[in-house]
């Protein structure tokens, strides 16, 4: 029961400030006095007409307050009844609508219970705007979590961004707000305007769950049915469930859409998704990579964030076309073999106004203490993983990427962010966990629960750590005590060997640990090898710049550098450009230097990669025992002396191997000397040094026979020609 008598003060700060409960004002409801009433806010209007579902009018409503609040009395009314509304404006125009204060609530007490616990793996089908038919009436259905907030109400074109239109549903006690807005359609713009704890009303905010969002600088939601696209990848979704992820070949391609190549006939623009559907997989065939890694797609404020810090963790950005779009990308690349991988980002995000920061006026993602809650160093505000809403929010947008967009691979940025409470802060400026250490207990938790969901509930698909610690067992399973991950960025590895490289040819001799400590470790864990967009930016440099010497040093170091890289145990990472060894550093505003490949020397690079790719994916000593210690087997990693490391990579079946000798100095070696445990007569299958490389072509030619005279410790020797600042890879033809 409600009273059908208002009194002026009340109906004033309702038309003023709105109403934190509307539902129990608005609507039809039976009076306290006897019978039924009809209330209506719509400030726009002239005056309102009751009408019948079947365009009968019932009675013209009485206004009641001048700024737009209406009543009609029923005494005799025993029973509800079916009605619509027919709104006449000032202008003469009229608009027939259903009540949306006329409709029962949507979410259900257990979908909130699962979010408020953070278990509720479908999230984003509870949460956020969906088109939805609601007791017989086709709208829009919106939900948020804002559980301190005094009011939130829907605002858009459709009701003129007048937070007194659209006021949702409080489900008390639960956090959430509600609200089914009949007739609207997708495509409609919202943002949601809250009015915080003490009565102030917060500048608008996007929908934390939006699936789409409007072009920068804007930034309203836009209403988006996510199921709606048809995708043609079964036969790819199939065998990605029946992979082995950890024993295939796996060559990554790193991507950021906005740069990676642009059209210079309009105005250097953007390539929408559907263009990039046409040319990335062209060229990825062309070069022979198994998977592309996108920079993240999330929708961001600021170009030159990259994507990595990100508001719309739910819809992909708008820069490059609609959310259908960057579906129809992930299908062409499906269909035409290539897996896709997703930069991801739970770390943090940016505090604009319109976003997540004070999100009902309280610190709500965020966690509330600043030394805890900020990321000084980027300026960014960090999740409270320990809050379980929070945490759903961001487990459900993982499954979500994997689910609804076909991604095959997540990659977690910026892990050590998360595993370390004192990471980017001052001494003295951290807090502490309950015991007194520097782990985060909370983001632990968070991130071991996010792969066992993932793995439990979408098999075959991956998740990547980049993390840039000692952290032990990051990619062993959580039963084991490790963290989950299928994979974890080898950065001691990048950073090692990039600074051995930066070293001239004649010191490195001094160095030879920068180039062979990661073998030490390389099977603790499943470890991917990246050169990615991190260390060719920011004045970092380009690839090529990090090597020494003149230019055909340079170009040759980088042949010999690549090379190594795919010889050594664990997977590949190239960032675009560096397939080539783009002479500049990456800009995101910016096109590839594709005009580079004019020269011989970079288009030597690129026809390189192409062909070190194909034998990643035809040689199984290159990629079946990438993790397993019985995989690899030093032949000489102490020839400091030279700067020259040789090794042997295996396969399962134990006759297939392959040797891996590089030469990290300009001089030549003759009749250099290597053992091996098979006789016979050996071919080479690559050198970097090769003419159409760029190289100067001393190559090892015919058949290469073995002596049976110990070296390094095994029973036969092979004599070999060293090329100069390269790397070489060796097969048995014929066994003796």
């Amino acid at each position: 029961m409600e009273t059908a008598h208002l009194s002026q003060h009340f109906m004033n700060h309702m038309m003023t400030h709105g109403h934190g409960d509307p539902f129990t004002v608005l609507g039809m409801h039976f009076a306290d006095e006897g019978g039924i009433f009809i209330r209506v806010c719509f400030p726009e209007a002239e005056h309102i007409d009751i009408i019948t579902p079947d365009g009968k009018k019932i009675c013209t409503m009485n206004k009641i307050h001048d700024k737009g609040l209406f009543q009609a009395d029923f005494p005799d009314k025993k029973k509800f009844f079916a009605y619509k509304l027919l709104i006449h404006f000032y202008n003469g125009f009229g608009m027939l609508t259903e009540d949306a204060y006329r409709f029962s609530p949507t979410l259900s007490d257990y979908d909130m219970y699962l979010i408020n616990t953070g278990n509720h793996k479908n999230l984003y089908d509870v949460l956020g705007a969906h088109v939805i038919t609601h007791e017989g009436v086709k709208g829009i259905r919106f939900a948020v979590w804002a559980p301190n907030a005094q009011r939130v109400s829907v605002v858009g074109r459709f009701n003129g961004w007048d937070g007194r239109r659209a006021m949702m549903r409080n489900r008390a006690g639960k956090g959430f707000w509600e609200i089914f807005i009949p007739h609207l359609k997708e495509g409609e713009l919202y943002k949601y305007e809250i009015v915080n704890n003490k009565g102030q009303i917060l500048p608008l905010k996007t929908d934390p769950v939006g699936f789409w969002t409007e072009m920068r600088p804007n930034s309203a939601s836009i209403v988006y049915n996510p199921t709606r696209y048809q995708w043609n990848d079964k036969k790819w979704i199939q065998k990605r469930k029946k992979a082995d992820a950890l024993h295939e070949p796996l060559s990554i391609y790193e991507v950021h859409l906005g740069s990676w190549r642009r059209n210079s006939l309009e105005d250097n623009r953007w390539l929408t998704y559907r263009e990039m559907a046409k040319e990335l997989p062209e060229y990825l065939h062309y070069m022979g990579f198994t998977h592309v890694e996108f920079l993240p797609v999330s929708e961001h404020p600021f170009d030159g964030s990259w994507g990595y810090q990100t508001l719309g963790l739910y819809a992909p950005t708008s820069r490059y076309g609609t959310p259908d779009d960057f579906k129809f990308l992930v299908d062409t690349l499906h269909q035409e073999g290539f897996g896709v991988i997703l930069d991801w980002v739970p770390a943090h995000f940016p505090k604009d106004a319109h976003g997540l920061a004070h999100f009902d006026g309280t610190e709500l993602y965020e966690h509330p203490d600043p030394r805890r809650g900020e990321q000084e160093e980027w300026g960014t505000k960090v999740y409270n993983f320990g809050r379980t809403e929070v945490s759903n929010f961001l487990l459900a947008n993982a499954l979500y990427w994997i689910r609804e967009f076909h991604i095959d691979g997540l990659r977690v940025d910026a892990v050590a962010s998360m595993l370390y409470l004192d990471y980017g802060h001052a001494p003295g400026k951290w807090l502490p966990n309950i015991y007194g250490g520097r782990e985060n207990l909370e983001a632990i938790a968070f991130l071991r629960k996010l792969n066992e969901w993932v793995y439990a509930e979408e098999l075959g698909a991956t998740i990547s750590a980049e993390e840039s610690t000692a952290w032990p067992m990051m990619s062993r399973p959580t039963y084991l005590g490790g963290l989950g991950f299928t994979y974890k960025w080898n950065m001691g590895w990048m950073n090692d060997t990039l600074r051995y490289i930066h070293r001239e040819s004649v010191h490195r001799k001094y160095h030879q640990d920068e180039l062979t400590f990661s073998f030490v470790y390389a099977f603790n864990e499943n470890y991917i090898l990246p050169l990615s967009h991190d260390e060719i930016v920011s004045g970092k440099g380009p690839i090529l710049d990090k090597a020494t010497g003149d230019m055909w040093q340079k170009f040759a170091t980088v042949r010999a550098y690549y090379a190594f890289m795919f010889g050594h145990p664990g997977k590949q990472l190239l960032m675009m450009g560096d397939e080539f060894a783009q002479d500049h550093e990456w800009k995101y505003d910016g096109s590839l230097s594709w005009n580079e490949l004019l020269d011989a020397r970079h288009s030597g690079v690129q026809r390189m990669v192409k062909d070190l790719n194909e034998l990643h994916k035809t040689q199984k000593p290159l990629y079946e025992l990438d993790f397993e210690r019985e995989g690899f087997e030093w032949i000489d990693g102490s020839d400091f002396e030279h700067s020259i490391v040789s090794f042997i990579r295996k396969a399962k079946d134990e006759n297939d191997f392959i040797i891996v000798v590089s030469n990290f100095t300009p001089a030549v070696y003759h009749n250099y000397r290597i053992g091996t445990n098979i006789g016979g007569i050996y071919e080479e299958i690559f050198n970097s040094d090769n003419t159409i490389y760029g190289g100067s072509g001393i190559l090892n030619f015919g058949e290469l026979q073995t002596k049976e005279e110990n070296s390094d410790g095994k029973k036969y020797t092979l004599e070999l020609t060293i090329p100069p600042l390269a790397t070489i890879m060796l097969r048995v033809r014929k066994k003796s």
